[in-house]
Parts: C-alpha cells; structure tokens; sequence
C-alpha cells in the first residue's frame, strides 16, 4: 500500500457514518501513510485471532474479564513503560509486531475484537490518557489498556482527573469522565498524539501527515487545516500553508484569525 492508497482509504471512510466506521483498516491506512510499503498481514492475522478468542471467552465470562484476558493475557498487548517515546508505540503495524504501545494505539485492537465478538465497548477520551467503557450487565466499567487492561475504579478515575487538572465539581462526574467517543474520534486522538510528537521534534513532514490524517478522517472539520498549514509553513511550502488556510476558511474557520494567518504566510511570499 502507497501514501496515496492509504488517503483515499482515509477519505472514504471520512465520508462514512459513525456506526460503520472501519476502525482498524483506518489505523492501518494512517501506519502506512507514515511509513508506506509494510505488510498489513500480520496486524490482520492478529485481529481475527483476537476476535475469535474473544467470543470464546465472552461465551463464559463477563464482558470486562473477556477482554482483559483476551488482549492482555491471550495476546499480550500492554503499554510500553520501559521506552514510553518509543516511535513504533503511536503506530499499530508496530504495536502489533513488538505486543507495546499507547493507551491511544491499544485501544484499536480492544475495539476491534469487542466489536466483532458483540460486545458493546467505547473509547473514553481521558484527560492525558485513552481509556475503553465496556458495557456489563453491572453497568458500564473503565479498562486502562495501558496497564494490562486492569478495571479502573471509579475513586481511581477521579483522582487521575483531579491529577490532570480537572476541577473538583467535574472529576467527580463519572458520567462526564467516562463519556464514550466515537472510533473515529478515538483514531483521530492517537492522530493528535502524532502531530504532538512530531512538533516536539521539529519533524514537521511528520507533523502535516498526521494533521492532513485528522483531515481526511473528519472533512467537515477546519481545525485539521490549520494544523496542516503551519506544519507547510515551517518547511517553507508557503503556496501549500495558503491552500491549506483557504480550506480552513471555506470550513467554517473564524474569518479574522485565519486571515492573519494568510496575511502572514503572503508576505513571506512577496
């Protein structure tokens, strides 16, 4: 699979409804927009193997039990604690292959096996920190994929909201902390991840690729371009940052903040 292959997998499912969402070809398709060229095989291989043992366990145990034992004991998918910056831990070909990862990449493979073993799970867009609500005949439970899949109790979720910066009031919502994101909102996160990073790192190649992902994932959405646009000015590719700001504009982008950002980008041109 090329770059371009994987944009219009991208694009195509940017057009889709939320319900049929093909999560796991899309985070295939961004790895592969990264880093073109590898075989999506094996990380297959992997999710109908996962997928299958999923419905097995679920047939005799709870929902939660079944994906913590499935993922994280069956297939031994964990955060990587050791190398937390480590490059491959954003990307799902490499997630798979080295069995590590962010909570933002794991969460691909739990939602994909739920889903395909009929279970009812969803990503919870934790403040610094992907989570997945499983719905259980108790009521919805927290998993943290990061740390084995362990059920986070609700005292816990508080306190790592409060940790993050949330007020009182707020953390102490659990309806609010364990809202559930859609698959699409939860890729586009692990996209936002890589977009962190790559500024971090001044690597803005890296940077316009992840935000030109967010674009492709969610069209009706101005701030991706914005991100694209800055990440083409600091290469220099100012006529691609000026394309990039008028798509922002036509978005919806507030006019006067994205005129700055033109005006800018024209008089390093002239």
């Amino acid at each position: 699979m090329t770059r371009e292959d994987a944009e219009i997998i991208l694009a195509q499912a940017g057009t889709a409804e939320d319900e049929g969402f093909p999560l796991l070809e899309c985070a295939l398709a961004c790895a592969i927009h990264d880093y073109p060229f590898r075989d999506p095989e094996p990380v297959r291989l992997m999710a109908d193997h996962a997928a299958q043992r999923l419905k097995e366990r679920a047939a005799n145990e709870s929902p939660d039990d079944a994906l913590t034992e499935t993922m994280a004991a069956d297939f031994r998918l964990n955060g990587d604690l050791l190398n937390y910056e480590h490059p491959g831990n954003t990307d799902v070909i490499d997630v798979a292959e080295r069995r590590r990862g962010l909570s933002a990449a794991l969460v691909v493979f739990y939602l994909d096996a739920a889903r395909r073993a009929g279970l009812k799970a969803a990503a919870v867009d934790f403040p610094g920190h992907v989570l997945l609500r499983v719905e259980t005949p108790e009521g919805p439970v927290a998993l943290d994929p990061f740390s084995q899949g362990r059920l986070v109790l609700p005292s816990e979720l508080t306190r790592r909201a409060l940790l993050a910066g949330l007020t009182p009031h707020v953390a102490d919502r659990l309806d609010l902390l364990m809202a559930p994101v859609s698959d699409r909102q939860a890729l586009i996160r692990l996209q936002n991840i890589l977009f962190t990073r790559a500024l971090r790192l001044e690597d803005y190649e890296g940077a316009e690729r992840s935000a030109l992902r967010r674009a492709l994932l969610d069209p009706d959405d101005h701030r991706p371009w914005l991100d694209v646009a800055a990440a083409r000015e600091k290469q220099g590719a100012l006529t691609g940052a000026l394309e990039a700001l008028s798509r922002a504009r036509r978005l919806g982008d507030p006019a006067d903040a994205c005129r700055v950002s033109m005006d800018r980008v024209r008089m390093r041109l002239n």
